[in-house]
């Protein structure tokens, strides 16, 4: 049984295979290109995605708006497919990406690290301004149904606007979480837990509004099995985010792939970001150094992330992993699902996605 399309609205996906969006880097047009000429959605990740411009430290904004432009439009040269960009609500340069983005006619815009309630202003203020609709879909990314309510709402009242789909981003996912430190390991915030009361906020929309309003999972999602239940518990698409690191096609250094297929399952960690959140990651000499106060101050050119404390934190998170997507691990780390340890091999997106398929459709017998 091959893989269903997902459709967001009139947007159609051949494969309901989302792939997340990774940064500082490490998921761009390279990566984003070759998940969609799979019939999947490749996501161009905008956290900092300037940081290689050579202007970065002198005008932050312009270089990463510059950046976003240029990977929307290789990434546009490269496929045919369905391109999105993911976009954190916590970016200083929020507003601005996002309409960068919906200028550049991105399919959809992912939206998650805090609750995008105001993103729907800019499509309408720029339909208004251009006198055309534009078509940019707006998915928010978030962790329970109490959010995906609060969302919607404030959508409706304020813009008239219902959210095209929902990403569930559960705990066992990689970089930033949308749980408490607590909430990680405590079973009743699993996915399979929150998904069902998240499909009926969904379907309560839908009744209400006339529109399906289809839901994403995403964290921990590692192979076709994983596809099949999430689709038969009522998702219509899953977010896979590691599994992608370890292609060819992904934009980081191959010192950085390695890191994944090298990991043990000890290996994984939970570190408190300087943007105020917890994250899981490959723990190195560089988490084991900061742990013991051992990294050294900073001072703050980018001040990327409304929510980090500057003053406090003994790193910049944005340099951090730029230098792990560079490959240089010794001062840096590479953000991870929880999941990271189960890949032994790097291998293409055409034959993971293929992979992925005949699991899901050997899971139907």
């Amino acid at each position: 049984m091959p893989f269903p399309a997902l459709h967001i609205g009139d947007l159609i996906a051949k494969k309901p295979i989302v792939q997340g969006g990774m940064g500082v880097g490490i998921s761009l047009s390279g990566l984003a290109s070759a998940v969609a000429n799979e019939g999947g959605i490749g996501v161009i990740a905008g956290a900092m995605i300037g940081m290689r411009e050579p202007d970065v430290a002198k005008n932050p904004l312009e270089a990463n708006l510059r950046a976003l432009r240029n990977e929307i439009t290789r990434a546009r040269s490269l496929s045919n497919g369905v391109i999105g960009v993911n976009i954190m609500v916590a970016l200083t340069t929020f507003t601005q990406m996002v309409r960068t983005a919906i200028e550049n006619k991105i399919d959809v815009i992912f939206s998650g690290a805090g609750l995008p309630l105001d993103m729907p202003r800019a499509l309408r203020d720029l339909c208004d301004e251009k006198k055309e609709e534009l078509k940019t879909k707006l998915v928010p990314i978030i962790s329970s149904a109490r959010a995906a309510s609060v969302v919607a709402r404030k959508w409706l009242s304020h813009f008239d606007y219902l959210p095209d789909a929902f990403v569930l981003e559960g705990p066992k996912a990689g970089g930033h979480l949308g749980f408490k430190r607590e909430e990680i390991d405590d079973p009743a915030h699993a996915v399979d837990v929150i998904l069902p009361e998240v499909l009926d906020t969904a379907k309560s929309l839908e009744d209400k509004y006339g529109r399906p309003v289809p839901v994403i999972v995403g964290g921990g999602v590692f192979n076709g099995a994983d596809i099949r239940r999430y689709l038969d518990m009522g998702a219509a698409g899953v977010q896979i985010g590691t599994r992608f690191v370890a292609t060819e096609e992904c934009d980081a250094d191959i010192r950085f792939k390695q890191a994944i297929v090298n990991a043990k399952k000890e290996d994984i960690t939970i570190i408190q970001s300087p943007v105020g959140m917890p994250g899981r990651a490959i723990c190195n000499d560089f988490i084991k150094a900061s742990r013991k106060g051992l990294t050294k101050p900073f001072k703050c050119i980018f001040h990327c992330v409304k929510t980090c404390e500057r003053e406090k934190t003994p790193y910049c998170i944005a340099q951090v992993l730029l230098n792990a997507m560079k490959g240089n691990l010794d001062r840096g780390f590479a953000f991870c699902g929880a999941n990271a340890y189960r890949v032994n091999e790097i291998t293409t997106v055409p034959k993971l996605i293929n992979s992925l398929e005949a699991e899901y459709d050997a899971a139907a017998g």
